[in-house]
C-alpha cells in the first residue's frame, strides 16, 4: 500500500500555488479577460453550482470526482477572497482565520475544558453558541440570518426550525397534516375561481406546509424531492428505452402507451 503521508504534496504549498494562480488570473496586466470581468454577483451562481456538484459526487460514491469537485469549490472560495482583497474588504487569510476562530469557539470541549457527554449534547451546545453569535450581531428577528438565497424548500424548513425554537410550532404531526389539507383546499378554490395570482400564492402555501410536514417527520424536504426526481428520471428513461427497443418514437407514443410502460417501470423499480 502506498504511504500517503510520504507521497502527498505539502498542503500549504498546494494552497499557495492556487492563490498565486488566482492572483494571476485577476491581474489587470495579462490576466484572463473573463476572470477579470467577474464580480461577487456573477460568480455566486457558480459557487452554488459547485456545492451541488460536490454533493452529487458524494451521493454517487465517486471519490475521484469528489476530489475534482472539491477543488472547484475551493477555487470559488479563493475567487471570492481575491475579489474582496482587491477592494480591501478581506483576503483569503482572513477567511481561513475566521472559520478557524469559529470552530475553536464552538468546540470548547475540544479546545478548552468544557465537558460534552455525547453527540446530542454537542448539537445543543452548538446551537447555543450560534444563538449567542446571532445575539451579538443584533438581528431584529430570529429569522434574519436565514439566507434568502437558499433553495426554497430548505429555506422553508430553516425558517420553521428557527420559529420553533421560540415556541412557534405545532405540538405534533396531526395538525400539520390538517394544515396541509387546509392549504390544498384553498388551492383548489383559487383554481376553481380562475385567479392565477391566488393560485400561485396558495401553491406556495402548500409547498411551505409540505416542508413543515417533512420537518415534523424528521426528513429533509430537499432530499425527499431529490429522491422523487431520481425516481422519475429512472422510470421515464425506462419508457424511452422500451420504446426504442420497439423502434418507436416517444414523441409519437400515446399517453396510454407511456402510462402502461410507466406502470411496468414501477414494477422493475426498487423504489416503489
Amino acid at each position: 500500500m502506498t504511504n500517503r503521508s510520504a507521497t502527498a504534496p505539502d498542503p500549504a504549498a498546494a494552497l499557495q500555488r492556487l492563490l498565486v494562480i488566482m492572483n494571476r488570473l485577476r491581474d489587470p496586466d495579462g490576466g484572463c479577460p473573463w476572470d477579470l470581468e467577474q464580480t461577487f454577483e456573477t460568480i455566486a451562481p457558480y459557487t452554488i453550482e459547485e456545492a451541488y456538484e460536490v454533493r452529487d459526487a458524494i451521493q454517487r460514491g465517486d471519490r475521484a470526482e469528489l476530489k475534482d469537485e472539491l477543488g472547484d469549490l475551493l477555487f470559488q472560495v479563493v475567487f471570492h477572497a481575491r475579489m474582496a482583497a482587491e477592494d480591501s474588504s478581506f483576503d483569503f487569510a482572513d477567511v481561513a482565520n475566521a472559520i478557524s476562530d469559529k470552530m475553536i469557539r464552538r468546540h470548547p470541549h475540544v479546545f478548552a475544558d468544557a465537558d460534552i457527554a455525547d453527540a446530542a449534547a454537542q448539537t445543543g451546545a452548538w446551537e447555543r453558541h450560534k444563538a449567542a453569535e446571532r445575539a451579538q450581531k443584533a438581528f431584529d428577528s430570529v429569522l434574519d440570518d436565514v439566507p434568502a438565497a437558499l433553495p426554497a424548500l430548505t429555506r422553508s424548513e430553516k425558517l420553521q426550525k428557527r420559529a420553533a425554537r421560540v415556541g412557534f410550532d405545532w405540538p405534533d404531526v396531526a395538525p400539520v397534516l390538517a394544515k396541509l389539507d387546509e392549504e390544498r383546499g384553498e388551492l383548489a378554490a383559487a383554481m376553481a375561481a380562475g385567479d392565477q395570482v391566488a393560485v400561485a400564492d396558495e401553491l406556495g402555501d402548500v409547498l411551505f406546509a409540505v416542508a413543515n410536514l417533512a420537518r415534523h417527520l424528521g426528513l429533509d424536504p430537499e432530499e425527499s424531492l431529490r429522491g422523487a426526481n431520481d425516481k422519475f428520471y429512472r422510470r421515464f428513461r425506462y419508457i424511452e428505452s422500451k420504446l426504442k427497443e420497439q423502434d418507436a418514437s416517444i414523441e409519437d407514443a400515446s399517453l396510454e402507451t407511456m402510462e402502461a410502460l410507466w406502470q411496468e417501470a414501477k414494477q422493475h423499480d426498487p423504489a416503489k
